[in-house]
């Protein structure tokens, strides 16, 4: 090999000599794929989260402490390695994983990655020399390293950022319920006009869209602690101990302080040469994006205005809405919102066609699942913290303009079809609208019934509770 590059030191692997930057932690392995994949830029230890670096530190750790266990490590070893995978899963190391999120299908260069950093902490630490295949990577694969990685940092994400995110929005719309409790206004279907009901009815549905998703991904977070870690290869468990996936799903248990109750999958075939839980996770996401679109749209649509719109509600005024109209002021929030969901749908299509990529034993698109799937959860999670804070909470009601609305609304003889007939109330509508009069005056015009029968049925508040008036 030519003279040695200064600041860079020599690493040997399977292929021969690589020069590696000589303060770098990782080895020959991570540096082939540093120049290999100059793809995107994107690493993986995302900008977004650390979630998915930290759960290769956890992995380690647990390996290490079940194969101590097993007694296929020797303590000294065991512990050096689990002190330097404590640095790797408490996120003090990210600078040490440079790799491009499109890289081998398999990962392996990330799980190498974490292992030659492991390696040289460790070894620094014991004294002694450790090696990141035989030792770190010890009962283990790339092939079922990092799709249990994709469980554990997913089940990081969901129940650390986005449970609380949603929790606070659910609670910030029931609230804004309990407030608006008696205040009416003309419903819409096609956009039309229809029969009215209160605010507090329209964003109940808004709440149990919410719930029935969190709900939803309750029952997929049981499977995200199904764990792959022991069928290594190919789903075989070959060079792992029998009893190593138990006694590591036992060790990463104790590791999140219980949080995670952590168990083997009950076919590691099945785990790693399919993604069916990201894929089902990321179905999920994209209903709640689907559902933070419908809300946002809402909202834009009732503040829409103030003068030749809707102007139901007044959002809160953020920043100018435009570089050449003065006083225009924008339902930004929302308008982003809407943005970040649609970029979720579109992380959903691409983790479904890597989820087709399972070629007989093994997918070989884990990465780009891994950080569409992560980066799905913190848009959504940042999302709804916004719309939360920013626009739930703040919104004002224009009492005045639901009222002038709802007063000419001639839908609202839909409650004396029971008593005149569907046709005789359609043609009342048509008059009503056509000459821009409340339905009440036409009502007493075209009908025999008295002014104060017409208040009664024509009731909005009595409307809202649905039955015949």
């Amino acid at each position: 090999m030519a003279k040695i590059k200064k600041g860079f030191r020599v690493e040997k692997d399977s292929l021969g000599e690589v020069y590696v930057p000589k303060k770098a932690l990782y080895g020959a392995q991570t540096q082939r794929a540093v120049e290999n994949f100059p793809i995107s830029g994107i690493k993986m230890d995302f900008p977004f989260t650390n979630s998915f670096v930290d759960s290769l530190g956890l992995i380690k750790d647990a390996a290490a402490r079940a194969n101590k266990k097993l007694n296929l490590l020797g303590s000294k070893k065991a512990n050096a390695i689990s002190k330097a995978s404590k640095e790797v899963w408490q996120s003090k190391r990210n600078e040490e994983f440079p790799l491009d999120v499109f890289q081998t299908g398999s990962g392996t260069s990330s799980n190498m990655n974490a292992n030659e950093v492991i390696a040289n902490l460790a070894s620094k630490y014991s004294g002694i020399q450790i090696d990141p295949n035989d030792d770190v990577n010890m009962s283990q694969s790339s092939n079922d390293v990092i799709p249990t990685a994709i469980k554990v940092s997913a089940y990081k994400d969901l129940t650390e950022k986005l449970y609380p995110a949603l929790d606070k929005l659910i609670s910030e719309i029931e609230k804004k319920e309990i407030s608006l409790k008696g205040i009416i206004k003309t419903g819409r279907t096609h956009l039309m006009d229809a029969m009215p009901l209160e605010i507090s009815q329209e964003l109940s549905a808004w709440t149990a869209q919410l719930k029935n998703t969190k709900k939803t991904l309750g029952f997929l977070e049981k499977r995200l602690l199904e764990m792959p870690l022991g069928g290594t290869a190919v789903g075989t468990g070959i060079n792992a101990h029998p009893r190593f996936a138990k006694n590591f799903a036992k060790e990463l248990s104790i590791l999140t302080g219980g949080k995670c109750k952590v168990i083997p999958s009950e076919n590691f075939f099945h785990e790693l040469s399919s993604q069916d839980t990201a894929v089902q996770v990321s179905g999920e996401l994209k209903n709640l994006a689907v559902t933070l679109m419908k809300i946002s749209n809402d909202l834009r649509w009732m503040n829409s205005g103030p003068l030749a719109g809707l102007s139901e509600i007044e959002l809160k005024g953020l920043q100018p809405g435009s570089s050449i109209m003065p006083g225009k002021v924008n339902p930004v929030i929302p308008e982003a919102v809407a943005m970040a969901a649609a970029d979720v749908i579109g992380n959903d299509v691409t983790i479904t066609i890597a989820a087709q990529s399972g070629n007989f034993q093994l997918n070989v698109m884990l990465p780009v699942i891994a950080y569409n799937l992560l980066k799905s959860m913190a848009l959504l999670s940042g999302s709804i913290n916004v719309l939360a804070d920013k626009t739930i909470k703040s919104f004002k009601i224009n009492k005045k303009s639901l009222e002038n609305a709802l007063n000419k609304n001639p839908i609202l003889v839909t409650a004396l079809n029971p008593i005149i007939g569907y046709a005789k109330a359609a043609a009342i509508a048509k008059k009503a609208y056509r000459e821009n009069r409340p339905i009440i005056e036409v009502a007493m015009e075209e009908t025999d019934l008295t002014e104060a029968k017409l208040k009664k049925i024509l009731d909005p508040s009595k409307l809202t509770k649905g039955g015949i008036n």
